[in-house]
């Protein structure tokens, strides 16, 4: 598969030249013809939820860091990633970045954790943020600041960013095979699920000492607390029905209300899955990667959430609408949707035109895959209207993103809007949107994923083909021969 199968969003001329791409792809795609500025304006309108106000519609995802101390503490690197949100001038900081509980659940050598030794530093990245935010728009009124706390389950790589050391919740006949889980290799016990809870309790009474609104329970992306969703198959309190399987959530929330009383608690959810992708070996040759193609898989597929088991690669809602039940019921109603995971289905989570290194060509037009991701919010908070729910999987819309964010808002779909790694190398996005100033398009994120390959290489993080600072470092060399291998033919 070829890019050119694609139109690229800076081909298409103008609003109707999109709005005439989405018809050609039988998309109903929310978008505005123009977008306005000023206090008035659908994104800039605060949202009083709660006991607190989100000072614009505008928000941050949390992002995988690579290039933290080998002890968790911020580097030079990490600082200057959190001081770009705050002068992005989103008013949701949606936990900074994934921020491990314990050494053993990072998902590389350099991920943030949360310990003693740590705290400093982590409050010092959140003031930091403070500051920049408050640079940027003369204060910090309704800036909301989050820590998104993680065990990273089946993708730990504490020790080396090239070997899995893998915790599990349970016994998955296809991404044991993907990934070369050894067979010997036993789910995380109850008894041990019980001290990991202690854990994630800890960590939230450290991040309310060190400051920040709120913490989120990460269960999205394939990582522990998403794979518990699934873990229909596992025995005992901790898996088969819902209740058991939101159990793991339960009793963290629990223990957080009872130590750390008043903090806020959001989740992000990866609210559907599909079975996991590989290249096409049929359409893949020798330094060119072939389009996605399920992998093998069992029918029925008992190891998904949020889709028909008969059907995995058909979304089903039933679910993921329960939990939400469940979460109301917690007294949680902060929710970022997220879908799938960067590991397996990446097209899912992240529509983009080029791959990682580890991935594979789209399947789809990635136009396809933003409208999922709004469709399924667009449901959830039809079903659950009390709820504050932010969507993903916006980048890839570029140019296009203010019309379609401003018409989501508008209409009611999603409460806020995330960016992730579109803000990595165009942190003021979010103001030049507010102020009315058009957008930067030399420095729109084109998707080339490079964000995604370098950490997985070991490599830190960041956007190397737009942002200097990464762009003229001696790591950008190593990228380009990481990438040479992949590159498409």
């Amino acid at each position: 598969m070829k890019f050119g199968d694609y139109a690229k969003a800076g081909s298409l001329a103008g609003v109707v030249g999109f709005r005439n791409h989405m018809t050609t792809l039988g998309l109903d795609m929310p978008c505005d013809d123009i977008v306005e500025a000023g206090p008035g304006s659908p994104l800039a309108r605060p949202l009083a939820f709660e006991d607190m106000t989100i000072g614009n519609r505008l928000g941050i995802h949390p992002m995988e860091g690579w290039d933290c101390e080998t002890d968790g503490r911020p580097s030079e690197y990490t600082m200057r990633r959190w001081q770009r949100f705050g002068q992005s001038g989103a008013k949701l900081i949606w936990g900074g970045e994934a921020c491990a509980v314990r050494p053993d659940g990072r998902a590389n050598p350099r991920q943030l954790m949360i310990a003693e030794p740590t705290l400093s530093g982590i409050a010092g990245l959140r003031e930091s943020l403070v500051r920049a935010h408050v640079a940027a728009t003369g204060d910090d009124r309704g800036l909301v600041v989050g820590l998104q706390l993680t065990h990273s389950g089946r993708f730990c790589k504490p020790h080396d960013n090239r070997k899995f050391e893998s915790i599990i919740a349970y016994r998955h006949p296809v991404l044991d095979r993907k990934f070369g889980l050894p067979a010997d290799r036993a789910p995380i016990s109850d008894d041990e699920i019980k001290r990991l809870i202690e854990d994630y309790v800890i960590a939230a009474r450290r991040a309310r000492q060190c400051g920040f609104d709120f913490v989120d329970i990460k269960h999205c992306h394939g990582y522990l607390g998403h794979e518990f969703l699934s873990a229909h198959t596992r025995p005992g309190p901790y898996g088969g029905s819902l209740e058991n399987r939101t159990r793991f959530l339960r009793e963290i929330v629990a223990g957080i209300r009872a130590e750390a009383p008043g903090l806020f608690i959001g989740v992000r959810i990866s609210a559907i899955d599909t079975v996991p992708f590989k290249p096409d070996p049929a359409r893949s040759e020798p330094g060119a990667l072939g389009p996605g193609i399920p992998e093998d898989h069992p029918l029925p597929y008992d190891y998904g959430f949020g889709v028909d088991p008969q059907n995995p690669l058909k979304p089903d809602l039933g679910e993921p609408k329960a939990l939400f039940g469940i979460l109301r019921g917690l007294g949680i109603r902060l929710v970022n949707v997220s879908l799938a995971s960067p590991y397996y289905n990446p097209h899912y989570i992240r529509p983009a035109l080029y791959p990682p290194s580890d991935g594979y060509h789209p399947p789809e037009d990635p136009f396809i895959g933003v409208m999922r991701h709004i469709e399924v919010v667009r449901a959830l908070k039809q079903a659950f209207p009390d709820f504050c729910l932010m969507g993903s999987g916006y980048t890839y819309l570029q140019e296009f993103f203010p019309n379609v964010a401003q018409a989501v808002v508008r209409q009611g779909f999603a409460d806020i809007v995330g960016l992730g790694r579109m803000v990595l190398a165009y942190p003021e996005l979010p103001l030049d949107i507010l102020n009315g100033r058009g957008v930067q398009k030399k420095r729109l994120c084109r998707t080339f994923s490079d964000c995604t390959t370098a950490p997985r290489n070991g490599i830190v993080s960041g956007c190397y083909p737009l942002d200097a600072h990464y762009k003229k470092s001696p790591q950008f060399k190593l990228l380009a021969a990481v990438k040479k291998p992949a590159k498409s033919a």
